[in-house]
């Protein structure tokens, strides 16, 4: 009996709320560089800071994110969800879709930087009165 609530916690301690285990999901937090071959794109950020709090930022854009099953990020501009593939590879995020015309890689260069005290977290668009206006 005892092995077994051993076993049952251990077990439960991998699954997240939505029933993927955690390892199932990247973990994409961190600050955020283009690769060398997508430096001349005009359509991608330079530089992406990926925070714990659920917030991202690039340039004067600040977002909400959510890593879903795919794996996926779900990304909040604008007051709805835009949805891109990811692959992560070691240090390399690789983005597609969404509204991409081609795929994007980023290397991750460091720790995420904490947000400014006056931006807040965007609004989440599935909270009735904090998405679109």
């Amino acid at each position: 009996m005892r092995g077994t609530l051993v076993l049952l916690i251990a077990f439960a301690s991998l699954v997240a709320p939505s029933g993927t285990t955690a390892q199932q999901l990247p973990n994409i937090e961190g600050t955020w560089e283009v690769s060398l071959k997508d430096q001349n794109r005009k359509d991608v950020p330079r530089s992406v800071v990926v925070r714990a709090d659920s917030s991202a930022s690039w340039g004067e854009e600040h977002v909400r994110w959510r890593v879903i099953r795919g794996p996926k990020i779900m990304l909040a501009i604008g007051g709805e969800w835009e949805t891109y593939d990811i692959r992560l590879r070691g240090t390399r995020l690789t983005l597609s879709g969404g509204d991409l015309p081609d795929p994007v890689t980023l290397r991750r260069t460091g720790p995420a930087s904490p947000r400014p005290a006056n931006v807040p977290v965007p609004p989440d668009p599935d909270v009735p009165g904090r998405g679109r206006p």
